[in-house]
């Protein structure tokens, strides 16, 4: 250092530092040790506990910044400062917002702060910090695609939440990090069927979008068998033995069967076709269109009509689905034919969609009147939708051959039209339609000739010429005139006229050279000087091709096959006809382009993948623990009486356990009796009337009720032995379990038996019928794996260890279905195969009937109204005109009792698992009307129960 302060260049063991620190006690003479140290002095000022000390780091580096300085190295530190104490906010708002503000930050070295704030955000207690850290994963591995692995953990613990508001979110954040890591949906996937309903709308639309391309990987095509009967029935009548050989394993192949998780995912998507949201609707549509079976799959059809009073932006996205489903699934749209039909408000490309969709649904039938409707469009201003019509009708010939005739000569009489783009799009049309039957049109080329000199739209009078050149066979007087007009106006046609100037003078000059040869030489010469190099490229081709000169081509001889061809009729059809191998509703659908980020479609497997990697262990903490019941007997008494009811069970049956049921049913019967009384007596006190007629009314009445007691007990001490066969089976109504083409010979049927379950009364009791079809015997017949919604339990049957050939065997399971219709899915099992299957309960068997008295009826239906009241007004059918029929229908449809002596027709019962009250009123009007009321404390199930008495009663 000189004595001016400076460095000096010489000096080989001194560099020039950078300037101090406004506000540091650093000098001039800091090497670049002391200013890596000062760095580190920042560091550890900003890491400590001390505000004070984090305020003057802070100072310190503003300070360094504003003097233009480097300080890029302690971002992270400062970042982590700023962020992370709100992170640690106790105000979830603060800490989502906080991670949100630290995601965004595109900077590269702040990406372990960022993996550790979504690490702990994932853990959070709030489910929108959580849904906030779903949202963070994608920024993160945009900004770093090394951080998969870790965020796929992250991504896994999330997808385990059983939060709505992180569902969507999740699934995300899955498509955009591991869309490919399908096995991290498995165990999640009838959760996310199950939570869909609840999720938000966005989130829906991602998680449908991921479960239907999931569907297509884990579940067969449900529409195969469709496939191979369509093969089978354009087989000759006559075959060889082989052929029959084939026949016979074609039959002797299983029966589709759906997978119950994919009925699930179907059954779960189904209600959110009535959507305020039209992505949602669409997303639904597009998952049916993909997945479900060709029957199923008209459902969706009138909620995407519905979707077509929306914007013109959503008439657009839906229309374009919409063509493309109509060309697969024209039935599916006949009904609502009118619903396409076009408004003068809508714009240009809404017209066109919607003609390309009724061109789609055009039959025989309906034709008619879909051409008086077409005629109508041709009339409107707007000119590219009249020459969109005019493409319709042409299609609509091409595809109907029975109006192929209609539709030309409507097309004829259009070139008489004052507007030219009429005319020229009309002629378009006819020149395609003409290539199908031109020896039956000679009369419209003819016409069609005329028109050339008034006709100035160059695809028009080019359609013309290539008419007349390749038919001109037909017209032989007419086209050499035409020839020599077009020839004198040669230089001033468009480039498209001009090569088909050129092709009518070759294929004249080779049919009729001698009225012709001096006009194809004069065109020649004139194309041969033309501006355009296609042009002069034909005519020299042309030239070398028919002209015969002294050195001859090698393709001369073939000049007559090569112009004159036999050419194939083209083929007018959809563009929207190949764009289904695009998943619906996508952008790439959309463009007919695969836009980036698209994900493919997968093909349908040819087997099904293993269903049980979708189970998950549920540690139930409800585990059955033998508990010893307090008995109303003593201990030694107890076990005296046990003793003997073992003996007399292995001796003559269950007299024994029948007696002590009696006695129990008595016991419990009192007791209720004694409640009856007490609440009759306090609902008399205020009256003080105790006169001898009302206590003998009331003594009927609890008469009644001990009658109601004992009968429900009585069943109550029926046997359930997989050996008895219940007589009711027949007469209750039978739903199909197990087919017995896919059970191989074993068919299971079953019926909700309206009993109570002796094991457990909040279970609603189910009776198996088991019946062997086979020649030989199945053994082993059990239940295993049950795979149970949250809260729903079952109690298997006893194993049935042999069902010989031809024998019937009824048993009796119990299921808690958590006052839910949602179905108990199980396993089958014999001794050699297992099936899997699933029993979904009618709304009316997840109740009890009740007894009640009018007056208590009429109470608890005072303390049920409002959210909890449901009317409905209905007109009763023809069967259900008395008492007797609205009774039978009524409990029919719900295992609910009728209360007695009641003014109106009333009925009450309780949910089997939370002993909810549900009531029934019936009034019934002179005019074969009645008034329908359901007072249920859970809404579901009073508003399903609804539904189902009024289609009972309505029958």
């Amino acid at each position: 250092e000189g004595s001016d302060g400076k460095y000096h260049v010489g000096s080989s063991s001194m560099k020039a530092p950078a300037k101090p620190i406004a506000g540091n006690n650093y000098g001039h003479h800091c090497k670049p040790e002391c200013f890596r140290s000062r760095h580190d002095d920042l560091k550890e000022m900003l890491d400590s506990n001390k505000d004070s000390l984090k305020l003057e780091a802070m100072k310190r580096i503003v300070a360094m910044m504003a003097r233009g300085k480097n300080a890029s190295d302690l971002f992270p530190a400062v970042v982590k400062n700023v962020a992370c104490k709100n992170i640690e906010d106790p105000n979830q708002l603060i800490r989502a917002s906080a991670l949100r503000v630290l995601s965004s930050i595109r900077v590269t070295i702040i990406i372990p702060i960022m993996m550790l704030a979504i690490k702990d955000a994932a853990s959070d207690m709030s489910p929108y910090v959580r849904k906030t850290a779903a949202h963070a994963i994608p920024k993160l591995y945009s900004l770093d695609p090394e951080q998969k692995e870790p965020l796929i953990e992250v991504i896994e613990k999330l997808l385990a939440d059983k939060t709505t508001l992180v569902a969507g979110s999740v699934v995300m954040a899955f498509e955009g990090v591991c869309p490919e890591r399908i096995d991290l949906i498995h165990k999640n996937y009838r959760k996310l069927c199950n939570l869909l309903i609840d999720v938000e709308e966005w989130g829906q639309v991602v998680i449908i979008n991921m479960l239907t391309r999931y569907a297509r990987t884990q579940f067969l095509n449900p529409n195969a068998n469709e496939v191979l009967l369509e093969e089978g029935e354009e087989k000759e009548f006559y075959g060889s033995d082989e052929e029959e050989g084939k026949e016979e394993k074609v039959e002797k192949k299983k029966p589709y069967v759906m997978d119950p998780d994919h009925r699930l995912l179907l059954r779960n998507t189904k209600p959110l076709l009535q959507s305020r949201n039209a992505a949602v609707v669409m997303a639904v549509a597009q998952l049916y269109f993909h997945l479900a079976p060709k029957a199923e799959v008209g459902v969706t059809a009138k909620a995407l009509v519905r979707l077509l009073r929306s914007h013109s932006e959503v008439q657009f996205v839906v229309l374009q689905n919409v063509a493309t489903m109509s060309i697969k699934r024209k039935g599916m749209f006949e009904t609502y034919l009118k619903s396409f039909y076009i408004r003068s408000t809508d714009p240009t490309q809404i017209k066109v969609l919607k003609l390309e969709v009724l061109t789609n649904l055009a039959t025989e039938t309906s034709i008619s009147i879909i051409l008086r409707e077409f005629q109508t469009y041709i009339k409107s201003m707007d000119k590219d939708f009249v020459a969109a019509t005019i493409q319709a009708i042409g299609r609509c010939a091409t595809n109907i051959g029975e109006v192929r005739d209609t539709c030309l000569n409507g097309l004829v009489q259009l070139l008489s039209n004052r507007d030219e783009l009429v005319v020229a799009e009309s002629v378009v049309v006819i020149k395609k339609l003409l290539q199908m039957q031109p020896e039956q049109h000679s009369d419209i080329i003819k016409h069609m000739a005329k028109l050339i000199e008034n006709i100035q739209v160059p695809m028009a009078r080019a359609s013309i010429l290539w008419l007349i050149g390749e038919y001109c066979e037909h017209v032989p007087k007419i086209a050499p005139d035409v020839l020599r007009k077009m020839a004198k106006s040669f230089t001033s046609e468009e480039d498209i006229v001009k090569l088909q100037i050129l092709n009518l003078a070759a294929k004249l000059y080779l049919t009729n050279s001698k009225q012709t040869k001096l006009l194809t030489q004069y065109v020649l010469n004139l194309a041969k000087y033309d501006q355009n190099y296609d042009i002069r490229d034909r005519a020299r081709f042309i030239r070398q091709l028919i002209v015969p000169t002294d050195k001859g081509g090698a393709l001369s001889k073939y000049a007559k096959k090569l112009f004159l061809a036999l050419k194939p009729a083209p083929i007018l059809e959809s563009p929207f006809k190949d764009r289904d191998h695009f998943q619906l509703g996508s952008l790439s659908h959309l463009l007919n382009v695969k836009a980036g980020g698209y994900q493919e479609l997968p093909d349908w497997p040819e087997t099904a993948p293993d269903p049980s990697v979708r189970n998950v262990e549920v540690m139930d903490k409800r585990k059955e623990k033998k508990k010893v019941e307090k008995p109303f007997y003593s201990d030694s008494e107890d076990e005296s009486r046990l003793t003997e009811s073992a003996d007399s069970d292995s001796n003559t049956g269950s007299g024994s356990e029948s007696s002590s049921a009696t006695e129990e049913s008595d016991s419990g019967s009192k007791s209720e009796d004694s409640g009856g009384e007490s609440e009759s007596e306090q609902q008399e006190k205020p009256n003080r009337k105790a006169d001898k007629s009302s206590r003998a009314q009331r003594n009927g009445l609890e008469l009644l009720k001990l009658f109601w007691h004992s009968r429900v007990l009585f069943v109550c001490i029926l046997p359930c032995s997989a050996q008895t066969i219940s007589p009711t089976f027949s007469s209750l109504k039978t739903y199909e379990l197990l087919h017995r083409l896919t059970g191989e010979g074993l068919a299971v049927g079953y019926c909700f038996g309206r009993q109570p379950f002796v094991r457990d009364p909040h279970m609603v009791t189910v009776q198996i019928q088991f019946t062997n079809h086979m020649d030989t015997e199945a053994r082993n017949l059990r239940v295993r794996e049950p795979r149970l919604q949250s809260g729903m339990r079952i109690k298997e049957f006893p194993e049935i260890e042999v069902l010989p050939p031809g024998e019937t065997v009824t048993t009796v399971m119990g299921i808690d279905f958590c006052d839910s219709t949602q179905a108990a899915n199980f396993q089958l099992c014999t001794h050699t195969r297992k099936f899997c299957v699933s029993i979904q309960p009618p709304v009316g068997e997840l109740m009890a009937p009740v007894f009640m008295l009018e007056n208590e009826f009429k109470k608890e239906q005072g303390q049920l109204m409002g959210m909890n009241e449901i009317k409905e007004t209905l007109v009763l059918g023809e069967a259900c005109q008395s008492d007797y029929a609205i009774v039978q229908r009524v409990t029919a449809a719900a295992n609910v009792g009728q209360v007695p002596c009641g003014s109106d027709q009333e009925f009450a019962g309780k949910t089997m698992t939370s002993n909810s009250l549900v009531l029934v009123t019936v009034i019934t009007k002179r005019d074969r009307t009645a008034q329908l009321t359901v007072n249920c404390e859970k809404m579901v199930i009073g508003t399903m129960l609804v539904k189902d008495i009024l289609h009972a009663l309505s029958q």
